[in-house]
């Protein structure tokens, strides 16, 4: 039985892909069809769109992706769109890998009746090799604060009418800033476990310091990154300093894993593997503020410099709005 709160939802897929057949996300998106409204905004080449049409199912509402793109983040362009052709109250937006279970994605719509936007928790399944070395960064982001998952559910009149900066890398973090910026209020659902289908490990390994330039729109976190290289230096020295240093990074790593119920689906693998991510950071840090001196982070044919807008800098600019009076929300 369908949760009644999915009728409050649309569910909004940003695609961009040269594949014609994928039959893990044609599955997909067959169920979410039978219990929320879905919409695809596809970027993707005309003869791949056609094919898509004629396989997927006519309750896919299939959008074409604005051209040309008016801003560089394709998938905040696509989202924009989508969120100015639909009316529900509440919207969700996930990427092409994200693989809710419709309990998963009722508890999320559900969560909006006390927050203005949620964030759920995503682990992946299956797990190669890459796709357990970047668990390893979710297993620290658990210890420091919460994970940035591939998808985020938004109460509609928290945007008050705004739309999303499309010339921004960071699009979760921007989003949510933008709702508190408005008055709005976050839930981090990091009980809330979502799955997520690993990239290639091409695909992986082409975005190290891509995520890495992030972490700009983080200064605590930017600096505490960029000191692990010379705190490296450091350790390496002393063979006990180093042992210590590896098991800390990898006790933080446990915790993080075993909080709020992660155990159950985070593999205790991805503990071993987090002092490796954080070598793979400390290094990747430093090469994407190179990238930011020298103009931006390269992205869509384009160079990208911000990350995401500070919060104080979303409050002066969305000064006139952010003092309307939220909508009630349902218990």
């Amino acid at each position: 039985m369908t949760d009644p709160r999915l009728s409050d939802a649309v569910y909004i897929l940003p695609l961009h892909t040269a594949a014609e057949v994928d039959p893990d996300l044609e599955a997909y998106l067959r169920g979410l069809t039978r219990h929320v409204e879905l919409v695809v905004v596809d970027g993707s080449p005309a003869r791949v769109f056609r094919a898509h049409r004629n396989r997927w199912p006519r309750t896919v509402r299939m959008l074409h992706a604005p051209t040309p793109p008016p801003g560089a983040n394709g998938k905040v362009v696509a989202v924009n769109h989508a969120v100015a052709l639909t009316t529900r109250p509440v919207i969700v937006v996930a990427d092409a890998d994200v693989r809710y279970g419709i309990e998963e994605l009722a508890a999320a719509v559900r969560l909006v009746g006390t927050a203005d936007v949620v964030r759920p928790q995503n682990y992946f399944d299956p797990l190669p090799w890459h796709a357990l070395w970047d668990t390893g960064r979710t297993l620290v982001n658990r210890v420091i604060g919460s994970d940035y998952p591939g998808t985020l559910v938004v109460r509609r009149e928290a945007f008050h009418g705004h739309v999303l900066r499309p010339d921004v890398l960071f699009e979760n973090l921007q989003t949510i800033r933008m709702v508190k910026a408005l008055g709005g209020t976050e839930h981090r659902a990091d009980d809330l476990y979502v799955a997520r289908r690993p990239c290639s490990a091409r695909h992986f390994l082409r975005q190290r310091v891509r995520q890495a330039y992030d972490s700009q729109a983080q200064p605590w976190r930017l600096v505490a990154e960029l000191s692990l290289v010379p705190l490296a230096l450091t350790v390496l020295r002393d063979r006990r300093r180093f042992l210590g240093s590896w098991l800390l990074a990898m006790t933080l790593a446990e915790i993080g894993r075993r909080r709020a119920g992660g155990a159950a689906v985070l593999p205790a693998t991805a503990t071993a593997l987090a002092p490796l991510w954080l070598v793979e950071r400390a290094m990747t840090s430093w090469l994407a503020l190179a990238l930011r001196v020298t103009g931006g982070c390269p992205y869509a044919g384009r160079r990208v410099r911000a990350a995401a807008d500070s919060t104080r800098s979303l409050r002066r600019a969305l000064a006139p709005t952010r003092n309307l009076t939220p909508t009630k929300r349902s218990a």
